[in-house]
């Protein structure tokens, strides 16, 4: 499952997704986040996946130089929550990796992967206290 703005790819894509959302230029957090809902679904019922890989790109932000989108950081935020929220509620693992993020002030591509890891931290510390109570 791939989300992504439709023309990022100046080059025909040589690998489509099971499921591609393309977003229009210019999205915004609303229109992202209820395509990301909608897909999130879509993918996970096809897919029933066993561990989920999850690429957290930065460059979805509004003040991206190559992203065609206009995330805000609180926007990127309840995009990383929707995947982590969709993966502990069907007990699936997730791994991640940073991808992404060329913001013209580079402390703003930072700031976003810091709270992709931040958030991922809090999950983990969560999913290992219900653990440690017996708590699934």
């Amino acid at each position: 499952f791939s989300i992504h703005g439709a023309k990022n790819y100046p080059f025909r894509r040589e690998v489509a997704s099971d499921l591609d959302i393309d977003m229009s230029d210019g999205s915004g957090d609303g229109e992202y986040l209820a395509a990301l809902s909608e897909g999130l679904e879509k993918s996970f019922a096809r897919a029933r996946p066993e561990l989920v890989i999850y690429l957290a790109g930065a460059d979805p932000f509004e003040d991206d130089r190559l992203g065609r989108l206009k995330l805000t950081k609180q926007g990127l935020l309840e995009r990383d929550r929707l995947v982590f929220d969709k993966c502990v509620s069907l007990n699936v693992p997730v791994a991640m990796a940073m991808a992404g993020g060329y913001a013209r002030n580079i402390g703003d591509t930072v700031e976003i992967h810091a709270n992709t890891i931040l958030l991922a931290q809090d999950y983990c510390e969560r999913i290992s206290s219900a653990r440690l109570a017996g708590v699934r």
